[in-house]
Protein backbone atom coordinates (compact mmCIF):
# COMPACT_ATOMS: atom_id res chain seq x y z
CA UNK A 1 0.00 0.00 0.00
CA UNK A 2 1.35 3.31 -0.79
CA UNK A 3 1.04 5.39 2.77
CA UNK A 4 2.74 8.83 0.86
CA UNK A 5 5.39 8.78 3.31
CA UNK A 6 8.80 9.29 1.79
CA UNK A 7 11.29 6.79 2.06
CA UNK A 8 14.86 7.79 3.17
CA UNK A 9 16.27 7.19 -0.02
CA UNK A 10 13.74 9.16 -1.82
CA UNK A 11 15.62 12.30 -1.96
CA UNK A 12 18.66 10.76 -3.23
CA UNK A 13 16.63 8.71 -6.25
CA UNK A 14 15.15 12.12 -7.49
CA UNK A 15 19.28 13.75 -7.18
CA UNK A 16 19.90 10.52 -9.73
CA UNK A 17 16.58 10.85 -11.76
CA UNK A 18 17.92 14.42 -12.62
CA UNK A 19 21.38 13.69 -13.59
CA UNK A 20 23.42 12.98 -10.12
CA UNK A 21 26.37 10.40 -10.67
CA UNK A 22 26.08 7.16 -8.09
CA UNK A 23 27.95 7.22 -5.31
CA UNK A 24 29.72 3.92 -6.21
CA UNK A 25 28.79 0.29 -7.45
CA UNK A 26 25.76 -0.77 -5.29
CA UNK A 27 24.27 2.37 -4.06
CA UNK A 28 20.94 1.77 -6.61
CA UNK A 29 20.94 -2.10 -4.96
CA UNK A 30 20.59 -0.26 -1.49
CA UNK A 31 18.41 2.72 -2.59
CA UNK A 32 15.75 -0.05 -4.16
CA UNK A 33 16.22 -1.99 -0.68
CA UNK A 34 14.83 1.06 0.79
CA UNK A 35 12.37 2.13 -0.96
CA UNK A 36 8.21 1.38 -0.15
CA UNK A 37 6.72 -1.39 -2.44
CA UNK A 38 3.76 -0.51 -4.78
CA UNK A 39 0.58 -2.03 -5.76
CA UNK A 40 0.09 -3.18 -9.22
CA UNK A 41 -2.72 -0.51 -9.62
CA UNK A 42 -0.27 2.25 -8.95
CA UNK A 43 1.86 1.66 -12.18
CA UNK A 44 -0.77 1.83 -14.12
CA UNK A 45 -0.81 4.71 -17.17
CA UNK A 46 1.61 5.91 -19.25
CA UNK A 47 5.29 6.34 -17.84
CA UNK A 48 8.80 8.02 -19.51
CA UNK A 49 11.58 6.30 -18.53
CA UNK A 50 15.19 7.01 -18.29
CA UNK A 51 18.77 4.51 -17.41
CA UNK A 52 21.22 5.33 -15.21
CA UNK A 53 24.00 3.51 -16.50
CA UNK A 54 24.27 4.48 -20.20
CA UNK A 55 27.51 2.15 -20.56
CA UNK A 56 25.12 -0.93 -19.64
CA UNK A 57 24.72 -3.43 -22.97
CA UNK A 58 20.51 -3.15 -22.34
CA UNK A 59 20.60 0.60 -21.61
CA UNK A 60 22.65 1.24 -24.52
CA UNK A 61 19.97 -0.35 -27.04
CA UNK A 62 17.26 0.97 -25.13
CA UNK A 63 19.02 4.43 -26.08
CA UNK A 64 19.36 2.99 -29.94
CA UNK A 65 15.73 2.74 -29.68
CA UNK A 66 14.77 5.64 -28.59
CA UNK A 67 13.21 4.31 -26.08
CA UNK A 68 10.72 6.93 -24.41
CA UNK A 69 8.92 4.26 -21.19
CA UNK A 70 5.95 2.00 -20.38
CA UNK A 71 2.66 1.73 -20.61
CA UNK A 72 0.58 -0.49 -18.18
CA UNK A 73 -3.33 -0.82 -19.77
CA UNK A 74 -4.02 -3.60 -17.30
CA UNK A 75 -3.06 -6.42 -15.30
CA UNK A 76 -2.84 -8.36 -18.65
CA UNK A 77 -1.74 -5.51 -21.55
CA UNK A 78 1.63 -4.24 -21.04
CA UNK A 79 3.73 -2.35 -23.57
CA UNK A 80 7.15 -2.20 -22.02
CA UNK A 81 9.08 -0.72 -24.61
CA UNK A 82 7.09 2.74 -26.37
CA UNK A 83 9.38 4.25 -28.35
CA UNK A 84 9.75 7.73 -29.71
CA UNK A 85 9.57 7.39 -33.72
CA UNK A 86 11.72 10.09 -35.91
CA UNK A 87 8.62 12.56 -36.34
CA UNK A 88 8.59 12.41 -32.24
CA UNK A 89 5.24 10.24 -32.20
CA UNK A 90 5.34 7.45 -29.57
CA UNK A 91 4.92 3.94 -31.01
CA UNK A 92 5.17 1.08 -29.15
CA UNK A 93 8.12 -1.76 -30.37
CA UNK A 94 6.76 -5.61 -29.80
CA UNK A 95 10.00 -7.28 -30.96
CA UNK A 96 10.39 -8.73 -27.94
CA UNK A 97 6.84 -9.22 -26.96
CA UNK A 98 4.55 -7.51 -24.72
CA UNK A 99 4.36 -8.01 -20.68
CA UNK A 100 2.17 -8.30 -18.02
CA UNK A 101 1.34 -6.56 -14.74
CA UNK A 102 1.62 -8.09 -11.14
CA UNK A 103 2.90 -8.18 -7.97
CA UNK A 104 5.62 -10.38 -7.12
CA UNK A 105 8.11 -10.86 -4.35
CA UNK A 106 11.55 -9.54 -4.79
CA UNK A 107 14.38 -9.33 -2.36
CA UNK A 108 11.44 -10.70 0.35
CA UNK A 109 9.13 -7.56 -0.91
CA UNK A 110 6.32 -7.80 -2.38
CA UNK A 111 5.62 -4.61 -5.41
CA UNK A 112 4.11 -4.16 -8.81
CA UNK A 113 6.36 -6.04 -11.22
CA UNK A 114 6.53 -6.19 -15.08
CA UNK A 115 6.69 -9.76 -16.52
CA UNK A 116 7.45 -10.20 -20.23
CA UNK A 117 5.28 -12.32 -22.37
CA UNK A 118 8.44 -14.07 -24.22
CA UNK A 119 11.55 -12.66 -22.51
CA UNK A 120 13.64 -13.84 -19.26
CA UNK A 121 12.80 -10.49 -17.75
CA UNK A 122 11.48 -9.38 -14.97
CA UNK A 123 11.14 -5.77 -13.97
CA UNK A 124 10.37 -4.68 -10.59
CA UNK A 125 9.09 -1.48 -8.85
CA UNK A 126 9.68 0.53 -6.14
CA UNK A 127 8.13 4.22 -5.47
CA UNK A 128 9.84 7.30 -4.82
CA UNK A 129 7.43 9.87 -4.75
CA UNK A 130 3.84 9.93 -6.37
CA UNK A 131 4.50 9.82 -9.75
CA UNK A 132 8.35 8.14 -10.06
CA UNK A 133 9.53 5.17 -9.43
CA UNK A 134 12.21 2.79 -9.38
CA UNK A 135 12.90 -0.29 -11.55
CA UNK A 136 15.39 -3.04 -11.43
CA UNK A 137 15.35 -5.17 -14.81
CA UNK A 138 16.17 -8.71 -13.20
CA UNK A 139 16.87 -10.14 -16.41
CA UNK A 140 18.10 -14.36 -16.42
CA UNK A 141 21.67 -14.62 -17.30
CA UNK A 142 22.63 -10.75 -16.90
CA UNK A 143 25.21 -10.78 -14.37
CA UNK A 144 23.70 -7.40 -12.85
CA UNK A 145 20.25 -5.51 -12.67
CA UNK A 146 20.06 -2.74 -14.96
CA UNK A 147 18.00 0.22 -12.89
CA UNK A 148 16.13 2.67 -14.77
CA UNK A 149 13.11 5.07 -13.14
CA UNK A 150 9.85 5.74 -15.03
CA UNK A 151 8.18 8.96 -14.61
CA UNK A 152 3.86 9.56 -14.80
CA UNK A 153 3.84 10.72 -17.62
CA UNK A 154 0.39 13.30 -19.16
CA UNK A 155 -0.37 11.27 -22.00
CA UNK A 156 -2.40 8.67 -21.72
Amino acid sequence: MVTGAAPAGAARVLELVRGAAPAGPGELDKLFGELEPVPAEFMLGTWAGGVFDQADAMAAMLVRMRWYGKRFHDAEHVEPLLCRGEDGALTSFTGMGLARLREMAHRGVVSAAMVYDTQPIIDHFRRVSGDVVLGAMDAKDAPDVLYFHLTRAAEG
